[in-house]
């Protein structure tokens, strides 16, 4: 993905979301397969000096929305969390890494066809919150699209 579509959707969710610009949020890459988006420690950290667990599940929440939202396309459609599920799984000790992986095209155009049809869409996605090749978080998602 182009380098100005990745800003334009950082200063999107800056725009819109406005406690992403202060938790220095960026949308650092898409392949196609994987969003990324990261944070810096300093602004999520805890009294313990690792990330606070509220921010880590802002941040995976918010990888899901933004993968949704690239994917979807519809810049007039609107995205929220139905429900959600995370997992601490160890210390987030720097840099926030959450990726959010594409789903499958079957459940892809399934959700497309979902949303073109009826004007409202679920899809589930899962993210994970990465330090040093070892996954820390794991989120699963449910995200509803409407027109």
């Amino acid at each position: 993905m182009n380098a100005a579509l990745l800003k334009d959707t950082e200063a999107f969710l800056h725009q819109q979301i406005p406690i992403t610009h202060a938790m220095g949020v960026q949308v650092h890459s898409y392949d196609g397969r994987h969003l990324v988006i990261t944070a810096p420690l300093e602004p999520n950290h805890n009294h313990l000096g690792t990330a606070f667990g509220g921010s880590l599940s802002a941040i995976a929440t918010l990888a899901g929305y933004t993968l949704l939202w690239l994917l979807l396309g519809d810049r007039s459609a609107h995205i929220v969390i139905r429900e959600s599920s995370i997992r601490y799984r160890r210390p987030v000790t720097g840099a926030i890494r959450a990726v959010c992986q594409r789903p499958d095209e079957a459940t892809l155009t399934t959700f497309k066809t979902q949303f073109e049809e009826t004007g409202k869409a679920r899809l589930r996605l899962q993210v994970r919150i990465e330090k040093d090749g070892q996954t820390c978080v794991e989120f699963d998602g449910e995200f509803v699209a409407l027109k």
